[in-house]
């Protein structure tokens, strides 16, 4: 069976390794197709992709999306998409513009928690002075020994409603599914069960994301547990949304799954990747 995995990060946004080491990685688990989908950017893609030749695995060229939903952050992952586009090139580099202020408001609300030079810590760990994210400031909380690791990094400060959470207008949903499929792309919901939304507000962020030209969600991903992954299936089969998969993966041992470690789909989901 194939081993598909259409959801991972490399130095470009927020993970550790470089975009080479991650195909290495991924091919060495078993991944026999890889999309890499750093945040908000393109620039690892040469290097995956020569990388993926030497070690004859496929590379989906992709990214992840950061967009702004009723002030929910939402990500959308892209995936097949054409590089070269301009409309997704700059419609990518509105949104990397954004995250140079959101990143000092973060700052400036850790210090207010009694968390000093917060900026400077975070920066010790971007791999990439294009982008800083969340990700760089959990890093800095969980290495200074404010957080037990990167995950409770999230769930205590930054998150909405806690000291290092600022709210942030992305794209919205319409227009950065409209660049995807302007450069040829599919896009996909990412791990829906991170989202603080309700039942009902869940259902109807899916039809308008399936109305606007979105065509699946993530059904199996690290951020889901398995009950979830039944869940997402379930919801993807009601709204005709096709399925996907994804480890989401940043950093060894940061995540409960690694690359190969992902479960096929549920029976009855159609996979992204039946038209491919």
């Amino acid at each position: 069976m194939i081993q598909y995995d259409l959801h991972c990060h490399s130095t470009y946004s927020d993970g550790v390794l470089p975009p080479g080491d991650v195909v290495r990685r991924a091919a060495a688990h078993g991944v026999d197709v890889l999309a890499l989908t750093d945040h908000d950017e393109l620039q690892g893609l040469g290097e995956a992709r020569a990388a993926a030749a030497e070690e004859a695995i496929e590379l989906i060229p992709g990214s992840e999306l950061s967009v702004t939903w009723e002030r929910h952050t939402l990500h959308v992952v892209a995936v097949r998409i054409d590089p070269k586009n301009e409309g997704l090139r700059e419609g990518l580099a509105a949104i990397r513009v954004g995250r140079d202020a959101r990143a000092q408001k973060i700052a400036d609300s850790l210090r207010e928690a009694g968390i000093p030079d917060a900026l400077d810590g975070a920066r010790k760990y971007v791999t990439s002075d294009r982008l800083i994210s969340r990700t760089h400031f959990a890093r800095f909380l969980a290495e200074t020994g404010h957080v037990r690791d990167v995950h409770d990094a999230f769930k205590r400060y930054l998150v909405a409603g806690k000291p290092g959470y600022v709210p942030h207008s992305w794209a919205a949903l319409a227009e950065a599914i409209g660049w995807i499929r302007g450069a040829g792309g599919q896009a996909i919901l990412a791990h829906p069960g991170r989202y603080a939304i309700s039942n009902r507000d869940m259902r109807r962020l899916l039809g308008e994301f399936r109305d606007s030209g979105g065509e699946a969600i993530e059904v199996v991903s690290s951020s889901h547990t398995p009950a979830q992954f039944i869940e997402y299936a379930t919801y993807a089969r009601a709204f005709g949304l096709k399925g996907s998969c994804g480890s989401d993966f940043h950093a060894p041992g940061e995540s409960w799954m690694e690359f190969g470690d992902l479960p096929p789909l549920p029976v009855g989901v159609e996979p992204v990747w039946s038209t491919w």
